[in-house]
Parts: structure tokens; C-alpha cells; sequence
């Protein structure tokens, strides 16, 4: 399975920063060592060119990322410190799930090991997201005529409000959203469809919610391709997360979510999305529990 990664994606940020950069070197050293993926389908990105970004953002604030001319209050809001590393991890993440979509739809599966960032809204970050990746690629993937009807299955713990709000009226992008009810963001524009879950949800009930809403978007709505963002943060271990699935909920969810959309050969693309867990170690891991369970159902795309 080919995936996308590059060096790059890692950009310094200060000791005390809660956001777990280093997990995406991690995750790409931990896949190739224990052998989940293999090195030559490792494919290195380079830096999304700034029409691509513009299809989605705006002009002022897409060179503003680059150029680091943005106010306190924007890079407060950002939440991470602006440096020329993060310009180009941005760009080089946003590329990585453009080709990942290419790749899912030349392969039926592959990933991008970063991406997710979906609440990067037009004209600016928040929540740790500088672009909306998964716009992009959607919105460069249909002006080349690629695909047409896109599908994004959302299961960060916080609701895709960027994503949301970007294809607020555009009938050939179904934005899905399961996400904790209470939780960030704060303002949660409607996505195509929304399920807000109590504090505490736990794994079954997760994983029944999750199967009924998969049953309901697939009877209304065919996808050209599928982007699935798995966060790690609905971990009852999670900083942020505030629900209460296991690890062994969480591979469920992944298995299910694949499983439904691979036996349906609709092409897909695999993001990280958030993850806050306890340590870097368990971050990677629970990150890598996606990957494990794609390689293994989706064997029969390569032999």
C-alpha cells in the first residue's frame, strides 16, 4: 500500500508544545520497521503549489503561511508558533493527501501519513491546522476531472467545522462528522450529516452509531472516492478526547470503516487526523493500529 511522507513533515516546536509533531517520523519509522509498509512505497511529496492551496484558501491568507505575515492573533488562533519549517510542513502535508488521492484512485487504498486538518477554514487556522488538506485535494482532484463525488468519514473526536463549512453548499462533497457533542470547536457548522455523541460514549455504542450512519450515507450516496479521517482522540486515554473507546474499539472502528468502504470498492485515502495520547509511543501506536488493519484487508488490491 502506497503512502505518502516526507522528512519535512516534522517541524520544530517548542519542548512544552502539546501537539505530538514528532509522530509523524515516528509513525513512518514505526510502519517500515515492523513491516506494515514497505520502504518503496513510501512516496515523498513535494510542496502544494499555491493555486492548488487557493482553490480553498485565500490569496492573502495562503501566502501569509508562507511568508509568515500574519497577525498574533491569527497564529494564537493557529495554534502553533509560525516558522518557515511549519510553512513548508503545511505544504508538504497538503500535497501528500492530493498524490494519496491519486494513488487511492490508480491503487483502491493508500494514505498519507499526517493530514486531516480539518479545521482550517478559509481565510485562516485553528486547532492545530494551518490548511484544510482534504479540501484541497477534493477541490484539485475535481477540477482535473479525477473524481466528481467525494465522500469524507470524519471520526476525530472534534467535529471537521472547516471541512464543513467549505462544502456547506456543494451537493457533490458528503461531509460525515461523528464527534464528541461537547467538544471543540465550540461553533460546529453543519456538515451534510452530524452525529454530536455524549462525554463518556463507549465502544460498542460508538461502533453501532458509527455502522447505522455508514448504512444510511451508502444507501443516498455513491462516492467517486472516500476520505476517511481517523483520529485517535475519541481514546478514553486521550488529553482531549473526553470519549471512552478502547484500543480495541478503536481497531474496530478502523476495520469497519475499511472494510465497508474497500468491499464497496470505492477508492480511499487514510488520514491521521488528531491524537493526544499519554505518550509519544502510545500516540504512534494507536496511530499505527490503522495501517495494520488497512494492509491486511485490503490484500487482495495487490496480489
Amino acid at each position: 500500500m502506497r503512502v505518502s511522507y516526507s522528512p519535512g513533515y516534522v517541524a520544530p516546536l517548542p519542548e512544552d508544545h502539546i501537539f505530538p509533531m514528532k509522530k509523524f517520523s515516528g509513525l513512518h519509522d514505526y510502519l517500515i520497521n515492523n513491516e506494515i509498509i514497505h520502504p518503496n512505497e513510501v512516496v515523498e511529496p513535494s510542496m502544494a503549489d499555491f493555486a492548488n492551496l487557493c482553490t480553498v484558501h485565500t490569496p492573502r491568507y495562503s501566502d501569509g503561511v508562507w511568508t509568515g505575515d500574519l497577525t498574533k492573533k491569527e497564529i494564537k488562533r493557529m495554534g502553533l508558533p509560525w516558522s518557515k519549517d511549519l510553512a513548508i510542513r503545511s505544504r508538504l502535508a497538503v500535497q501528500g493527501t492530493i498524490n494519496a488521492g491519486i494513488m487511492a484512485l490508480q491503487d483502491g487504498i493508500s494514505g498519507n501519513l499526517a493530514g486531516g486538518t480539518h479545521h482550517a477554514m478559509p481565510d485562516y487556522g485553528e486547532g492545530f491546522c494551518v490548511y484544510n488538506d482534504v479540501a484541497v485535494a477534493i477541490k484539485v482532484l475535481q477540477h482535473a476531472k479525477w473524481v466528481k463525488k467525494v465522500l469524507v468519514i470524519d471520526c476525530d473526536v472534534h467535529q471537521g467545522n472547516g471541512t464543513a463549512k467549505i462544502f456547506e453548499d456543494d451537493e457533490d462533497v458528503y461531509t460525515f462528522s461523528i464527534h464528541g457533542q461537547k467538544n471543540y470547536p465550540f461553533v460546529k457548522p453543519p456538515s451534510t450529516y452530524d452525529i454530536g455523541l455524549p462525554d463518556g460514549t463507549e465502544d460498542r455504542e460508538y461502533v453501532q452509531i458509527l455502522d447505522d450512519a455508514l448504512n444510511k450515507i451508502f444507501s443516498v450516496f455513491t462516492p467517486d472516492l472516500v476520505f476517511f479521517l481517523a483520529g485517535i482522540d475519541p481514546l478514553l486515554t486521550d488529553h482531549f478526547g473526553r470519549l471512552s473507546l478502547t484500543e480495541s474499539g478503536l481497531e474496530e472502528r478502523e476495520r469497519m470503516v475499511i472494510e465497508r468502504v474497500t468491499q464497496k470498492e470505492f477508492p480511499l485515502v487514510l488520514l491521521l487526523s488528531g491524537g493526544y495520547a499519554p505518550t509519544l509511543r502510545e500516540t504512534i501506536e494507536a496511530h499505527a493500529i490503522m495501517y495494520k488493519a488497512a494492509v491486511e484487508i485490503s490484500l487482495p488490491y495487490f496480489q
